[in-house]
C-alpha cells in the first residue's frame, strides 16, 4: 500500500472551486486508470479510478481527505495549421482521426510530420510550437476521438 494521498473521484471542469495544488499533464498523460502524479508544488499522489478516464484542463481530482488537485494541460510539441480554407483542412485532419484543437484562425495538432506533409500539399501553412493541447472530445466519447468502434453492421455510422 502507498503512503501517498489517493484520489478516486473526479470533478469535471466548472463543478468545483478551491484547489490545493495543480498537476500539468500532456494529452496522452491525461488518459489513464491508475497513475502516480506529481503536483507543481512537488508533492505526489496516486490517482486510482475504477475505469480509464480522459481528464480535461480544469478538471479536479478529489483526494481522500477532501483536498482538490486541479488538472492542467502541460505544454507539448504541436503544429499550428493555418490556411485560407481552414474548414477543409479540419475535415482532412478529422478524417484521419487525429486529435485537433480547433481555434478561429488555426488548428492545433500534435507534432506529426506525415499529417503535416499531407496538409502542406492541401495548401496549409504549418508552424511548430510548444503549448498546452486541449483537442475537441469527439462525438462518441468524453474527451477522446478514438473511443468508438467503426462497425460494419446495418446500424454503423
Amino acid at each position: 500500500m502507498t503512503d501517498l494521498p489517493i484520489a478516486q473521484e473526479l470533478c469535471r471542469r466548472g463543478t468545483w472551486q478551491g484547489a490545493a495544488a495543480r498537476c500539468e499533464l500532456t494529452y496522452e498523460d491525461r488518459f489513464f486508470r491508475r497513475r502516480k502524479l506529481t503536483t507543481l508544488a512537488g508533492w505526489s499522489l496516486v490517482a486510482d479510478f475504477s475505469q480509464t478516464l480522459s481528464l480535461e484542463e480544469g478538471d479536479a481530482l478529489v483526494l481522500a481527505d477532501g483536498r482538490l488537485v486541479e488538472i492542467g494541460a502541460a505544454p507539448e510539441p504541436l503544429l499550428a495549421v493555418r490556411g485560407p480554407d481552414l474548414a477543409r483542412l479540419a475535415w482532412h485532419v478529422g478524417n484521419r482521426h487525429t486529435p485537433c484543437q480547433i481555434e478561429a484562425e488555426r488548428l492545433l495538432i500534435r507534432e506529426d510530420r506525415v499529417i503535416a506533409h499531407m496538409l502542406e500539399h492541401l495548401g496549409a501553412e504549418i508552424s511548430a510550437l510548444e503549448a498546452p493541447f486541449t483537442p475537441e472530445g469527439g462525438a462518441y466519447g468524453h474527451g477522446r476521438t478514438h473511443s468508438h468502434a467503426h462497425g460494419h453492421s446495418a446500424h454503423a455510422h
